[in-house]
């Protein structure tokens, strides 16, 4: 027998918003077409889920920040979850030098710059602790509580919205959050239904990747100009995107 169609609440938007990248540009623009879209809903409630992947790779992962600590669109309320590269943040600015040569080959220099910090390359062991030290001066106290206090994964009705994805055949309370903001593979080609139909970013597409038993939304925002969110509503499945810029 069919599964009955997944669904959120009637008097609920949910507005999931994919990799922003240090686009502040886009965020903004996208913001803008979720509240037009909302008006002409006229749901009850409207929810912003952002699915992490804030920082690196963009020139304003600074920016995109201090956008996401302001207040949401006027009606909203907002939900963010933690991605791979906050993780490197969070873990750098705690003092975890072994992945800042990694953080560095995945977009953090984009990162320190938008705080003013320049990330020479290649940076030796000592050069590593001076970036972080200056990370650690530059970044403002409101911004590290913001990224220390992102959440893992969000549920609404038949929906679980996480970063990356999860473990296929693990329960959600069992998942590791090394799978939630990493994997891959394992959960990209699963076939078979998990507990909520995922919606998730992190792996990049041409265009969004509506299947059974999952939603990715990441399509690239910060090479392609293309920041992308799925409506929700009742049954109601929509795609928001920006445009392309070069």
């Amino acid at each position: 027998m069919d599964r009955p169609a997944p669904r959120v609440d009637d008097d609920l938007g949910i507005y999931a918003i994919g990799d922003i990248h240090g686009r502040d540009d886009l965020l903004s623009e996208m913001h803008g077409l979720i509240v037009a879209d909302a008006e002409t809903q006229g749901t009850a409630r409207n929810r912003i889920v952002y699915l992490g992947d804030y920082v690196d790779r963009g020139s304003s992962s600074r920016e995109v920040i201090d956008a996401l600590i302001a207040p949401p669109p006027a009606g909203f309320d907002a939900i963010h979850l933690k991605g791979n590269h906050e993780d490197y943040m969070i873990r750098f600015l705690a003092g975890d030098l072994a992945v800042g040569h990694g953080w560095l080959m995945n977009g953090g220099p984009q990162t320190m710059m938008s705080y003013g910090v320049l990330a020479d390359d290649p940076v030796g062991p000592d050069g590593l602790g001076a970036l972080r030290d200056a990370l650690d001066a530059a970044v403002p106290a409101a911004h590290r509580a913001f990224l220390n206090g992102l959440s893992l994964f969000h549920v609404e009705g038949d929906y679980l919205f996480v970063h990356a994805g999860i473990r296929p055949d693990v329960p959600l309370e069992e998942q590791e959050e090394a799978d939630l903001i990493w994997i891959r593979e394992e959960f990209l080609n699963a076939k078979t239904a998990h507990e909520k139909v995922v919606v998730h970013g992190h792996s990049i597409a041409r265009k969004p990747q509506i299947r059974a038993n999952r939603i990715g939304i990441d399509t690239g925002a910060f090479t392609t100009g293309v920041l992308t969110c799925v409506a929700l509503n009742g049954e109601r499945r929509d795609i928001l995107q920006t445009g392309k810029r070069s």
